[in-house]
């Protein structure tokens, strides 16, 4: 599995005003959608979330989003050392996603940029 970056997960009551900040901040400019009812604003190596609490909720179990080459490499190197996939893969906006409890009990997911 290659990983390529990790992004960091940021919910946030006033996306507008989170999504100003974060450009500013990092001189880049968000790029926008919209999944299961929550609007999400990537912002460099920011996520920004925004949306109703029980969604959130769920969201803030991830500790973060990290960008791998390709996500069915990772649910394999992922299951061989041991962590439970939990969501996944499965397409999302912008590649595939997947979802892993690691044997620590950490929860990250998994993204790739590759069309489903």
């Amino acid at each position: 599995m290659v990983i390529l970056g990790t992004t960091l997960r940021v919910c946030v009551d006033d996306l507008e005003g989170a999504v100003e900040f974060y450009e500013r901040l990092t001189g880049a400019p968000a790029q926008r959608f919209e999944r299961g009812g929550v609007s999400v604003a990537a912002v460099g190596c920011f996520l920004l979330m925004s949306g109703p609490e029980a969604e959130l909720e769920v969201l803030r179990r991830v500790s973060a989003t990290i960008s791998v080459q390709d996500v069915d490499a990772a649910f394999t190197a992922l299951t061989e050392a041991g962590a439970k996939i939990l969501a996944g893969p499965v397409p999302t906006p912008v590649g595939r996603n997947l979802i892993a409890v690691h044997p620590d009990g950490s929860v990250f997911e998994y993204v790739d940029r590759r069309a489903a």
